[in-house]
């Protein structure tokens, strides 16, 4: 009787009695789990951990191991500060760690050859983790019939902290990028081991929302990442100024100096000193006195300005999909300046910083409504200039680039005044929205929502696949071409020419002329908060 109620319940597929799956790539043996007819590993180390007197080094890869290393939990984040306020981007996390730098992998039944789609987190390049619950890559990956792979990366000071010591201490005299060098090294790894997972290395798309966004640039600039993948998506990206290594450049210091300060600031007098700090302590410190982790323009990693890169053509040549979302800043007020007064105080001010531009300004902008202005302002000066010189970047090297705009809604986002706000598209495109955090507003379970959410993760992953975004039953995606297509998420897939007509042109003449002057940031000081715009020669 024993031996039969074994069978039944391995026929059933009994949890109890179910085998766990493993895999054996070049780096060793990993077992993982199986959940919904997905195999999961978890947790796999990709780089050795630069930690404690090791910090602020490049990246070493993992060793290989013997045996067979147990895939079945997360890693720890990356340090970072803790919540300890209630927001929609709240998710509480488990553990820290400086040993941190791992990534996780989905695979469908039978996976063989598959394309695969690598996930780079959000979170201002501070916090954020690769298993965050909405990035749960189960349904994205057995639906759209890819492997889904999400890293960790280092954060804060200790991700991008650059100094003249650390400079001093490397062969190439730079410093900086550690986190973006990891995520390079995890590019690295997944090339040498993800056809043991049923991945065609040669079929790799690197993806990631907001900083995650801002990395995918990155990895597109830097020649070091060159041949580790062949399509990107990038979702509600921001094309800033970054930081030089040792000048100071367009009204900011260079990385050296920002780094100088900051050690002051945490009260070292050496890297020596950083480095015998307690790393959490040292983060929050850090973050508390104003550090910001940003990529450095270093001549290794990143050779340019990124809007420079894209000037000379110099990104990867690979078809990108981009876009953002119609209410980006109404869940990111912290990027609002103060409101004027009045509508006469607000056209004073546009008048006053944009010279010839204001005009233009003010019919995409008006004074009418200074709120929805503001936030439509900071929003386009941000991601929708992004999101379209990408599209236009990529098609004038000849590749395909697809441009979105996410513009649903829905009731508990709209009690709070969130009408398609930042991030909330993510759970659209992996399936996961009965998986948000615990303040964001509950996505209705319902037809519409579980149609636009089915459509959106099927143009994501025929992207992945092919390059070009198709779904089933939906329009047909145009890349975005001399008509200037794209596609509006708003209920439904809505196939559209010329997003917001006149949008790019303003903010590309406005970004242009603060280039020329050479003392200001393209970042988030944009209308009421603009520095003066003068003409330049070359610029509109």
């Amino acid at each position: 009787m024993k031996w039969l109620i074994t069978l039944l319940a391995l026929a059933l597929g009994s949890p109890a009695l179910a085998q766990s799956p493993q895999v054996t790539p070049p780096a060793g043996t990993v077992e993982g789990v199986q959940q919904g007819g997905v195999r999961i590993f978890r947790g796999i180390p990709y780089a050795q951990a630069p930690v404690g007197a090791l910090r602020w080094k490049p990246p070493v890869a993992a060793a290989d191991w013997q045996g067979v290393r147990k895939a079945t939990a997360f890693g720890p984040a990356c340090v970072q500060p803790r919540n300890r306020n209630a927001g929609i981007y709240t998710n509480p996390l488990d553990t820290v760690s400086e040993d941190c730098l791992t990534l996780n992998i989905w695979s469908p039944p039978g996976a063989k050859d598959l394309p695969v789609f690598v996930w780079i987190h959000g979170g201002a390049l501070v916090a954020g983790y690769s298993h965050e619950t909405m990035y749960d890559g189960a349904r994205l990956a057995q639906r759209g019939n890819m492997i889904v792979v999400s890293i960790n990366y280092r954060l804060g000071i200790l991700g991008y902290l650059a100094h003249p010591e650390l400079s001093a201490e490397s062969p190439d005299g730079v410093s900086g990028n550690y986190g973006l060098l990891d995520q390079i090294a995890a590019l690295k790894w997944v090339q040498r081991n993800i056809a043991a997972f049923g991945g065609d290395a040669g079929n790799v798309t690197i993806a990631g929302e907001s900083a995650g966004a801002l990395s995918v640039m990155y990895l597109m600039a830097s020649p070091r990442a060159r041949g580790l993948f062949h399509k990107a998506v990038a979702q509600s990206a921001y094309m800033i100024t970054t930081p030089e290594l040792k000048q100071g450049k367009h009204g900011l210091p260079s990385a050296e100096a920002a780094g100088s300060h900051i050690m002051a600031a945490v009260g070292a007098s050496n890297v020596a000193g950083l480095r015998a700090m307690d790393a959490e302590k040292l983060t929050v410190d850090a973050a508390t006195k104003g550090y910001g982790p940003w990529a450095t323009v270093d001549g290794t990693t990143l050779t340019r300005q990124l809007v420079a890169t894209w000037d000379h053509g110099e990104q990867a040549k690979v078809p990108v999909l981009a876009g953002f979302n119609s209410g980006e800043i109404r869940s990111l007020p912290v990027l609002l300046p103060p409101a004027p007064a009045n509508a006469e105080a607000y056209e004073a001010a546009i008048r006053a910083r944009y010279g010839d531009l204001a005009n233009p300004f003010l019919r995409l902008y008006p004074a009418s409504n200074i709120k929805e202005a503001m936030l439509a302002t900071t929003r386009d000066a941000l991601y929708g200039w992004t999101s379209t010189r990408l599209a236009i970047g990529q098609t004038a090297i000849g590749q395909s680039a697809y441009l979105y705009l996410f513009d649903h809604g829905y009731p508990a986002a709209a009690e709070y005044g969130l009408h398609a706000f930042h991030a909330a598209e993510i759970p659209y495109v992996f399936g996961t929205a009965s998986r948000t955090p615990p303040y964001w507003p509950k996505v209705p379970d319902d037809v519409t929502n579980r149609r636009l959410s089915d459509a959106m993760l099927g143009y994501w992953a025929s992207f992945a696949r092919s390059g070009t975004p198709v779904a089933d039953g939906q329009p047909a995606w145009e890349a975005y071409g001399k008509a200037a297509n794209y596609m509006a998420f708003a209920g439904k897939p809505l196939p559209g020419t010329r997003l917001m007509p006149g949008m790019f042109a303003l903010h590309e003449a406005a970004v242009c002329r603060r280039r020329a002057a050479g003392d200001q940031p393209w970042n988030w000081n944009t209308g009421v908060a603009s520095p003066v715009l003068n003409k330049a020669t070359g610029c509109r």
